[in-house]
């Protein structure tokens, strides 16, 4: 069966953990435990943790240079970008939606936009997880290098388990189907979908 490559987008080291922008780290953290894997280093400058579905990556060059890992790990597993799912963090969508879908732009994202341009290509698979808009006048870039608000982190572990499911979805169901049961229910952190 041809694997898949899923890469989850954040920064490395404890003091970015807790990051909006480490939310795709976040979703790979999920998606490791459910499989009972490990992540271990490997020399495509990410933690790997391989299943038997997936090859789940965390890139460890931060955000801005996401693709070189990316990149490696496709070459060294031979997996072409069709079967590729990046998780990262959206400030388009807001707060409790989460999103899937195929190419398009990179919204300003640098880890989407390094990707792109080593991969040469936009078509690969994004769950986009929502972390809305920054308040007032705060610099988007400040905002996504703070952790979640505390009325945030309370919904948090349920976002991610269920962003965890969007990525499962992709690869077992498809696009249209992942599409048409997750953004219909968008979240708004009143617990599941009716």
């Amino acid at each position: 069966m041809d694997r898949w490559l899923i890469a989850g987008l954040g920064n490395p080291g404890a003091e970015y953990a807790g990051n909006r922008h480490n939310a795709g780290f976040m979703v790979l953290d999920e998606l490791a435990a459910r499989a009972s894997g490990r992540f271990k280093a490997h020399k495509s400058r990410a933690e790997v943790c391989e299943t038997s579905a997936a090859i789940l990556a965390k890139p460890l060059t931060y955000m801005n240079l996401s693709g070189g890992p990316v990149k490696a790990l496709s070459d060294f597993y031979k997996i072409g970008p069709e079967r590729l799912i990046v998780v990262h963090d959206e400030l388009d969508v807001p707060y409790g939606a989460l999103r899937a879908k195929l190419g398009g732009g990179d919204n300003g994202h640098n880890g989407l936009k390094s990707i792109t341009k080593v991969l040469g290509t936009r078509d690969y698979l994004r769950v986009r997880f929502g972390i809305g808009r920054p308040p007032g006048r705060m610099d988007p870039a400040s905002f996504v290098l703070r952790d979640f608000a505390t009325m945030e982190r309370k919904d948090l572990p349920f976002l991610v388990d269920r962003a965890a499911d969007v990525v499962e979805s992709l690869m077992t169901r498809g696009l249209e189907a992942t599409q048409n049961d997750f953004h219909r229910a968008d979240l708004h952190i009143s617990g599941p979908p009716r």
